[in-house]
């Protein structure tokens, strides 16, 4: 007999539970059982997530909020430079920047994590000893998801072995549009065991995803074989990480918490440059999920030009004037 997956069993006594579906050991893992479960899931209203992303993109906050808001999203920054001419100079000076990310004022927070291909997390991991910053590497084929699995664990265990306290992998997509949901989920539990104790984001790429639909199905899939974070986008596809795109995999984390007890980060990536961009983001989270997510450990900003921008914003605040772009390093 099939059965259909109720993510209700999916914890016991409040812990999350490994292999993602042990209380299933009768369950049939099949695209059949998974695509009963996904589409079985509420649908997205797009016009109504679209209205209230837009009105809550709408709040403005002033002073101590803004001063503590500014903070708050320096210290959610994953710092990113994902180009094919990275070196290892370009790796330390992101590293310097994300310990001191303003030189001259000590109370400036340093960012969540840096982000970078694999073969350079040995590079960061020596830049950022002594420090809490976590170094993230992209891994499993990145950006396209192209390969076979093998390499792609291999791609995950190289960047683990380099140092890597965060995996950041991408779907299949094609195998998700396809409805191969088992194909996806097999690969996601491959990789979170690969990943040993490094957590795990797990990008869907929602540019190419099409619907908020797909967006939360995939993102339910992602959480349930395990993955610590649901993230948007590898920011080399457009469009990234849209306000209504994040209210959905809010939403998603929000409700797999209330069904299994496991709570599950998210991380927009790409397209989020401004100090505003990041506010509305922070009012989404409040607003949708609660200040439990409020934290790095819950929620980053995959970005490279973002810090500048908030770095400017909160030198304002500071000293009543703005500086120029020259007052903030390039990098």
């Amino acid at each position: 007999m099939t059965h259909v997956l109720d993510p209700g069993a999916l914890s016991r006594e409040g812990r999350p539970l490994s292999p993602p579906l042990e209380p299933f050991p009768d369950v049939t893992r099949s695209d059949a059982a998974f695509r009963a479960f996904l589409h079985g899931l509420p649908g997205v209203d797009q016009v109504g997530a679209e209205a209230r992303a837009k009105v809550l993109g709408t709040r403005s906050i002033k002073t101590t909020a803004k001063a503590w808001a500014i903070d708050t999203a320096i210290s959610m920054v994953d710092l990113t430079t994902l180009e094919g001419a990275d070196t290892a100079g370009k790796v330390r000076s992101l590293a310097a920047k994300a310990r001191r990310p303003d030189p001259d004022d000590l109370t400036c927070p340093s960012v969540a994590a840096v982000c970078v291909y694999g073969d350079l997390a040995g590079v960061a991991k020596e830049a950022l000893a002594g420090t809490d910053i976590k170094v993230a590497a992209v891994a499993t084929a990145f950006p396209s998801g192209r390969a076979s699995r093998a390499v792609k664990l291999a791609d995950v265990r190289d960047a683990v072995a380099n140092g890597a306290d965060e995996i950041d992998m991408v779907i299949d997509r094609g195998a998700f549009l396809a409805g191969r949901y088992l194909d996806v989920f097999d690969e996601i539990v491959a990789v979170r065991e690969t990943c040993g104790n490094a957590h795990l984001k797990v990008i869907l790429e929602t540019g190419e995803l099409v619907t908020l639909d797909n967006v939360r199905r995939a993102s339910w899939l992602a959480m349930l074989a395990g993955g610590d974070f649901v993230k948007t986008s590898t920011g080399k596809i457009s469009p990234a990480a849209t306000l209504p795109v994040c209210l959905v995999m809010l939403e998603a984390v929000r409700d797999f918490r209330a069904a299994t007890g496991r709570q599950v980060g998210v991380k927009p990536a790409g397209g989020i440059r401004t100090t505003k961009d990041a506010v509305k983001h922070l009012v989404l989270i409040n607003e949708t999920v609660g200040a439990e997510w409020l934290s790095p450990d819950w929620f980053r900003f995959g970005a490279s030009g973002l810090l500048n921008d908030l770095l400017l914003q909160r030198q304002k605040l500071r000293t009543g004037h703005y500086s120029g772009p020259d007052q903030v390093s390039v990098d």
